[in-house]
């Protein structure tokens, strides 16, 4: 595996240690080692069905791996759920977002965990008040908290599921290809999000990601997975888009052959 040079990494948040998972007779992950730094943003990047999204879902708690083990802060958890994983501060963020379309900003922004009044009745105005106060402190600029989120656009629903997490005090954020599908104008807001999170310091980041251009305008370090490996580990400072590609160009091409 590629390496990084002297320079010194911040203190792992998250690490995982030799994951392997299967499906059936399909080998998802062989032996995966990676680790997160507190603040930190790291680019996961690799091919169709290198086994990103795989691992992203076993680091959030959706799937157990059947060999290796992960480190929280330097203690080994063995994540049970979603849910686990989220009362532990780790909260992934998918293209499908999980957001209810019919329903507005704040109530989406309190979904599963409405403010509610003495009477049992929605505390509507506290939601509305707190949510607008949570986005701006973010820079999340949309046109209203009472607006459905179905009239949003692709980047401001994704700036939304990514202020939810940050909400419900996530400090781990795992998103799982943010940018797709996205206009430049779209992507611009998520990548200025993501760089306001890295300015705060208190939330540590895993994209995944295709377009090199962009994860390289946010992110700390990148690594490639292929075959079910993290094959290369390098900070953005040290390799290039064209370093990337031509290893990913370079594998192509031998699939051709074998």
């Amino acid at each position: 595996m590629s390496g990084t040079s002297g320079t010194s990494e911040p203190a792992p948040v998250l690490s995982a240690e030799h994951l392997a998972k299967g499906f059936g007779a399909v080998t998802a992950l062989r032996d995966v080692n990676l680790h997160l730094g507190r603040g930190e943003v790291l680019a996961l990047v690799g091919d169709n069905g290198a086994g990103k999204s795989t691992l992203l879902k076993i680091l959030c708690g959706f799937h157990r791996p059947d060999t290796g083990r992960i480190l929280l802060n330097g203690e080994e958890v063995t994540l049970k759920s979603v849910d686990h994983a989220r009362s532990l501060g780790i909260d992934a963020v998918y293209q499908d977002l999980a957001l209810v379309n019919e329903l507005t900003v704040y109530h989406n922004m309190f979904l599963n965990r409405e403010i509610t009044r003495p009477t049992r009745l929605l505390h509507n105005r506290a939601m509305r008040r707190t949510a607008q106060e949570h986005l701006n402190e973010m820079g999340v600029n949309i046109p209203s908290v009472d607006v459905e989120v179905a009239k949003l656009s692709g980047g401001q629903r994704q700036a939304i599921a990514v202020a939810r997490s940050v909400y419900s005090q996530a400090t781990i954020l795992l998103l799982d290809e943010p940018l797709a599908a996205m206009g430049a104008k779209e992507g611009a807001l998520i990548l200025d999000l993501v760089n306001d999170l890295k300015t705060r310091g208190d939330v540590s980041v895993i994209i995944i990601a295709h377009n090199y251009a962009q994860i390289f305008e946010v992110c700390d370090r990148i690594n490639l997975l292929q075959h079910g490996e993290i094959t290369f580990d390098k900070r953005t400072s040290e390799t290039s888009v064209a370093e990337l590609t031509d290893l990913v160009v370079e594998e192509y091409r031998r699939s051709r052959t074998t």
